[in-house]
C-alpha cells in the first residue's frame, strides 16, 4: 500500500514524496483514512512509528477548505513539551508547504507578544503547550468557540506531567460537535477514563500491545560497579560503532555534570533538560541533528516524540524511575525501520527498577559482557567458642573469617617445670624463706573510734571549734 492509497490529495502526496517517504507504516495506514471520515479516534502504537504523520497528512487536507478568523484557530494540537510541539509545527511545513495554511505554536520560554499577534491574524493550525495556552486564554487573547478538531498528543505524557486536569478545562472550551483524536505509545487507566468521557463512540487502532517495545531495537543490560559506571559510559561511547548517541539521566543536575565530564573526555556532547531557556534547548537540538554534536545527554524532557534521524544508540545512565518513561527513551533510535541499540548501565540497587521494566515489557533484557558489579560478602562463619566475638573487638574489630583457624595456628611449647619457672623468676623476687609468711605479718594498726561528745556527735572535729576563745 502507498500513500496515493489512503486519499489524501495531490498536493499532499507530492510533498510526502520530497519529504522521501514512500510508503505509509501502519499506524498511518489504519489511521488516515479513519481521520479523513472525521471520525474520533485513540491511536496506540509504539513511539517511533509515525504517529505524528498519522494526524498531521490528514489534517491538512481538512483544513484545506475554509478560512480562519482573528484569535480563533481552527484546530487545536496539545503537546506536552516544547520540544514535541516545535517538532509537530516542522511537520506541518513540511507537508503543508503546497497548502496555503496558516500556523501558530504557543509554548513557553519564548515571547508572548510574537504569539499574540499571530493569534491576531487568525490560525488554522494551533500547535501549545497546555500551560501557555492556559495563559492566553485567561489574559481573553484567544477563543476556542471554533475549534473543530481536537489532538491530545503523547497523553500519558501529559498524566504524566500533570496536565489531566488542564485538558479537561480545555475540553470544556471547545465545541461539544468536533473531532477528537488521541495517540499515545501506552494507555494507562486515567487516560482510558479522559477518552470515554471526551471522544463520541472512537476507533481505537492499536499496532502494538500497549509498553512493548520496537521489535527493531537490540535491547541490552550492562551490570556495572556504581563507582564505575561514568567511566565504562565514557569507554562505551568512545566505541567505534557508536555514531550518534543519547544519554539519558533522571535528574538535570546529573545531565549538567555528566555533559561536562563527557567534553573532558574529549567527546564531542551537548544537553537538553528541562531547566535551560526554550532558545538553548532548540540550539542544542540543532547542534546534534547537523552532526556538529553526536552525543546529546538529556532528561526525560526528550524522551518523549522527538523525531531525529539515524541515533544509532540510547544509553539509559540511570534506569528510569518509572517503567514506562524506558519505553519512551527506547523508542529515540530504531526509528523509520531502521535498527538501533538500547543499552541500560544498571547498578545493584537498580535491581527492582529493572524488574518493573521487564515485568512491563513482558521480556527479559538481555544482558552483556561488562565490568562487573562486586559480589556481596558473604555472611562471617560462626567463631569456635563464645570467646571468639571478644578476642575480635579486642584487636581493632577484626573478623572471625579474617584470622587463621584455630586448629592452623602453631602450637606453643609446653611450659617448664614449676621447679624450673622457679628458679629462671629467683632473680625477680626474693627467697620464699625471707618473705613473712601472711601468718606472721603484723597486724595493721585500726583507728580508734572517736568518742562521742556531751551533745552525741561522734564524727571529726573541725580544727576552728577545737579552739578556746584565748587562743
Amino acid at each position: 500500500m502507498s500513500f496515493a492509497d489512503l486519499g489524501l490529495s495531490d498536493e499532499l502526496l507530492r510533498a510526502v514524496a520530497e519529504a522521501g517517504y514512500d510508503e505509509p507504516t501502519p499506524i498511518q495506514r489504519q489511521a488516515i483514512p479513519s481521520v479523513l471520515m472525521m471520525r474520533d479516534l485513540i491511536g496506540i502504537a509504539q513511539t517511533g512509528t509515525g504517529k505524528t504523520a498519522s494526524f498531521v497528512l490528514p489534517m491538512i487536507d481538512i483544513l484545506a477548505q475554509g478560512r480562519s478568523r482573528a484569535r480563533m484557530p481552527r484546530s487545536l494540537i496539545l503537546e506536552p513539551t516544547r520540544e514535541l510541539a516545535a517538532q509537530v509545527a516542522e511537520n506541518f511545513e513540511k507537508y503543508g508547504k503546497h497548502h496555503k495554511l496558516s500556523m501558530a505554536l504557543l509554548i513557553g520560554g519564548v515571547s508572548m507578544g510574537d504569539q499574540q499577534k499571530a493569534l491576531e491574524k487568525g490560525v488554522d493550525v494551533l500547535i501549545a503547550t497546555p500551560g501557555r495556552l492556559m495563559d492566553l486564554f485567561g489574559r481573553g487573547k484567544i477563543m476556542l468557540n471554533d475549534c473543530n478538531l481536537l489532538v491530545i498528543d503523547e497523553a500519558d505524557r501529559m498524566l504524566d506531567m500533570g496536565f489531566i486536569p488542564d485538558i479537561e478545562e480545555i475540553c470544556s472550551k471547545l465545541p461539544a460537535q468536533r473531532q477528537t483524536l488521541l495517540f499515545s505509545a501506552t494507555m494507562p487507566a486515567p487516560i482510558k477514563k479522559l477518552a470515554d468521557k471526551f471522544l463520541t463512540s472512537p476507533k481505537t487502532i492499536e499496532v502494538a500491545r500497549p509498553a512493548t517495545a520496537n521489535a527493531s531495537i537490540d535491547q541490552r543490560l550492562l551490570k556495572v560497579d556504581a563507582r564505575k559506571k561514568k567511566q565504562v559510559l565514557i569507554d562505551r561511547l568512545s566505541g567505534h560503532d557508536v555514531r550518534t548517541a543519547i544519554v539519558f539521566s533522571n535528574r538535570k543536575t546529573t545531565v549538567r555534570d555528566l555533559a561536562k565530564d563527557l567534553k573532558r573526555a574529549g567527546l564531542r556532547a551537548g544537553e537538553i533538560h528541562g531547566d535551560m531557556e526554550q532558545p538553548e534547548r532548540i540550539r542544542e537540538l540543532d547542534r546534534f541533528k547537523e552532526g556538529e554534536i553526536n552525543i546529546l545527554v538529556a532528561s526525560d524532557v526528550a524522551a518523549r516524540g522527538l523525531d531525529i534521524k539515524d541515533v544509532s544508540h540510547v544509553f539509559n545512565y540511570d534506569v528510569p524511575w518509572h517503567p514506562d518513561d524506558y519505553i519512551h527513551r527506547i523508542g529515540r533510535t530504531g526509528r523509520a525501520g531502521k535498527t538501533g541499540i538500547a543499552i541500560t548501565l544498571a547498578t545493584p540497587a537498580d535491581a527492582e527498577a529493572v524488574e518493573a521494566i521487564e515485568k512491563l515489557t513482558g521480556a527479559k533484557i538481555r544482558p552483556v559482557e561488562g565490568p562487573a558489579a562486586p559480589a556481596e560478602p558473604d555472611a562471617a562463619p560462626a567463631p569456635d567458642d563464645a570467646e571468639a566475638p571478644r578476642r575480635g573487638r579486642a584487636r581493632g574489630g577484626r573478623q572471625a573469617q579474617d584470622r587463621p583457624a584455630r586448629e592452623e595456628r602453631p602450637r606453643r611449647e609446653p611450659r617448664p617445670p614449676r621447679a624450673e619457672r622457679s628458679e629462671r623468676g629467683s632473680a625477680r623476687r626474693e627467697p620464699e624463706e625471707e618473705r613473712p609468711r601472711h601468718d606472721e605479718r603484723p597486724a595493721r594498726p585500726r583507728r580508734p573510734e572517736p568518742e562521742p561528745d556531751e551533745e552525741g556527735w561522734n564524727g571529726p572535729i573541725p580544727s576552728f571549734l577545737g579552739q578556746t576563745l584565748g587562743s
